[in-house]
């Protein structure tokens, strides 16, 4: 389609930010559950512990952590878990159908799991901030990382529910790509405290450069300089976003 659709993208963005709301004891109560609890776990056993090398507490450390850990597993969970069940109950060709092109469907697709993200992050921080000494010190950068994840890791999710033809296939992706990526990149440890082997590797790890720097605005300090990291940060944004786009607009895997 050549002219805009506004209608039909407010639609479907209405329609996949409605269907995590709907279930927020699901989607946005239990990460903040389960977030709190590593919290509570890591608190008590860690004490008053400093981080090496960082002259940070770690209760400090942990929780911009795990506030990221949590916008992203959202973020991927939004658009995946949305066009798995849609392959599933045969009901995506009807979106293939519509009259909103590609660049439109995943505009909404994102926005919405960029949505969720946030207001997770939102959540974990009200929750948390009264008990931390957290503050926010560099907004921008805090936005920055978190919407740049949110987009990256909903690319992704796309890109996963399009590729899976079950559930166990995006079972396989989650399990074996996004968590261990996600728990080598920094959120419970600083990684100059892994052995250089897993250093250079974790150099490799975009997930670290997204914790790091989110964790940044928050503490003004982390193991990389979030500056230098933004500039390829950004690029892996736009690399997702497009190929997300690219994929939908050729229907791969949509039209088997």
């Amino acid at each position: 389609m050549s002219s805009f659709n506004p209608i039909g993208t407010w639609t479907l963005f209405q329609r996949e930010s409605r269907r995590f709301l709907r279930v927020k004891m699901q989607t946005i109560v239990a990460p903040a559950l389960t977030a709190i609890l590593y919290l509570i776990v890591f608190r008590y056993a860690m004490g008053e512990r400093q981080v090496p090398g960082l002259d940070v507490d770690y209760f400090s450390f942990l929780i911009p952590g795990l506030m990221m850990m949590a916008m992203l597993q959202n973020a991927f969970a939004n658009t995946s878990s949305s066009m798995i069940v849609g392959k599933i109950m045969n009901v995506h060709v009807f979106l293939l159908m519509s009259p909103i092109s590609a660049g439109e469907a995943v505009f909404a697709f994102l926005a919405a799991a960029v949505l969720r993200a946030l207001v997770v992050g939102s959540v974990l921080l009200l929750v948390l901030l009264p008990f931390s000494e957290l503050t926010l010190t560099h907004v921008w950068m805090i936005l920055f990382y978190g919407i740049c994840g949110s987009l990256i890791m909903g690319s992704l999710g796309l890109i996963g529910g399009m590729w899976s033809k079950t559930f166990d296939d995006m079972a396989m992706v989650n399990n074996f790509i996004i968590m261990p990526l996600t728990f080598l990149s920094g959120v419970f440890y600083s990684v100059t405290q892994l052995p250089p082997f897993w250093q250079a590797i974790n150099a490799w790890n975009p997930f670290f450069y997204l914790i790091d720097g989110f964790r940044h605005g928050f503490i003004a300090t982390g193991d990389s300089d979030p500056l230098q990291a933004m500039g390829a940060v950004a690029a892996l944004t736009v690399l997702a976003v497009l190929s997300s786009w690219y994929l939908w607009r050729i229907g791969w895997k949509l039209k088997e």
